[in-house]
């Protein structure tokens, strides 16, 4: 939907029934052309997105993965990698709510037995649940602890996105007597969970980011979905690429963040105040007839289109793992992680030197909270300070240098 958007690639038929990737593209588009047109408010306003989440639902997109009633109807499943971006290109908070709840709900698949995550999966899909939470290491973890009346998770988890709305929290507990990490899904109503809207960040605010409190709160067999352990007798390759599948939603994320400011300000560079350009001479950082915002506007679609290459290329990666299953090998799994992190820090950069640049193109107008175009950098800048790229390229490096694997670690 921006000027370095990539273009769409078609899908192959997939033969099942409902509608396929080409309809929800579409539906995408829609929600994200809803989105644009009072995001710089709604950014302001900084409230929880409730109403924000009731748009996706409405369209459908909370949902669109797991049809009910067939586990293979609908379209494939990496369509949700580009719905994601479509949206962050429009509001990045809302993407970046999105992308975790798609891997979220979809981690299901990965950490919980076939049974399991088809029971789940109905009635997410039943009750149109919004998934929230994080798999990732945090010092002190959460705990899982064995009492006289079963296991109870206690402990607190800090800045997770989508906890302020979600209808199901997919949190990391690692068991008290022997420290094993596990997956496990509550509901934010459950006696004992409490939730805080603290996370009072200068970016990604409506991403509805807080912190959850758990008080000894009851959890069942059925809540804790597998073990997220590293040990290779317990973590598979096929479930290793919960890794890679995560970090993809990251990228996907931060290239839609990049297509959205330069969609933006090419518009405002088009269309901005006559009155302005009528009295500003043809050489000053906005004009578009400027040969430097030429030039500009030149190298971040370039570094944008690199990366969104680099991006199709770990898609189409991740797409040929899973379509492996059990047969994928560790150094399979391990070849896809490191493209895929090398597409992230692809993704990063080009977020970060578009939403910079921008507002360069733009000058001093650029400063002018109702335009918003600054929200593009805060949301950038907010992401890739709980996402640092110096650990991929740090995977990257260690890969090309000896063939070390790259840690099983999961989004934040």
């Amino acid at each position: 939907m921006g000027l370095a958007s990539a273009p769409s690639r078609s899908a192959a038929p997939s033969g099942r029934a409902g509608p396929g990737p080409a309809h929800w593209l579409r539906v995408a588009r829609e929600a994200a052309d809803d989105l644009a047109t009072d995001a710089v408010a709604r950014e302001q306003a900084g409230k929880a997105p409730f109403d924000e989440v009731s748009r996706l639902r409405e369209a459908g997109l909370l949902t669109f993965l797991m049809p009910a009633g067939s586990q293979e109807g609908g379209p494939d499943r990496l369509t949700a990698y580009r719905v994601v971006r479509e949206i962050a290109a429009a509001d990045g908070a809302i993407g970046q709510l999105l992308g975790c709840h798609y891997f979220l709900s979809w981690s299901v698949r990965f950490f919980a037995g076939a049974a399991s995550a088809a029971r789940i999966e109905e009635r997410s899909v039943a009750e149109e649940w919004c998934w929230g939470g994080g798999f990732a290491h945090q010092e002190p973890p959460l705990t899982l602890a064995r009492t006289s009346q079963g296991l109870v998770l206690r402990g607190r988890q800090s800045y997770t996105t989508g906890v302020l709305v979600a209808d199901r929290l997919a949190v990391r507990a690692v068991r008290e007597d022997t420290g094993e990490p596990f997956a496990v899904v509550v509901g934010p109503t459950r006696r004992g969970v409490v939730i805080d809207d603290d996370a009072d960040t200068f970016g990604q605010r409506l991403a509805a980011g807080g912190s959850v409190e758990f008080d000894d709160v009851r959890v069942t067999a059925d809540d804790v979905l597998g073990s997220l352990s590293t040990d290779d007798d317990l973590l598979s390759p096929r479930v290793t690429l919960a890794s890679p599948v995560g970090r993809l939603f990251s990228t996907q994320l931060l290239l839609g963040l990049a297509e959205g400011v330069l969609a933006e300000a090419r518009e405002y560079s088009r269309t901005g105040p006559a009155a302005w350009h009528a009295v500003r001479p043809a050489d000053t950082p906005h004009d578009p007839r400027d040969p430097h915002v030429q030039s500009a506007y030149g190298e971040l679609t370039v570094l944008t289109r690199s990366a969104s290459a680099l991006a199709d290329q770990a898609l189409d990666a991740v797409r040929g793992g899973l379509e492996r299953g059990d047969d994928l090998t560790y150094d399979e799994s391990a070849d896809i992680s490191v493209l895929v992190a090398m597409a992230e820090t692809a993704a990063a950069r080009a977020a970060q030197e578009s939403t910079t640049r921008a507002l360069d193109i733009i000058g001093a107008r650029s400063v002018s909270a109702r335009l918003g175009f600054e929200r593009f950098w805060r949301n950038a800048r907010t992401h890739t300070l709980y996402e640092p790229v110096t650990h991929r390229l740090r995977d990257v490096g260690r890969y090309f240098l000896d063939g070390a694997h790259p840690p099983f670690v999961l989004p934040a």
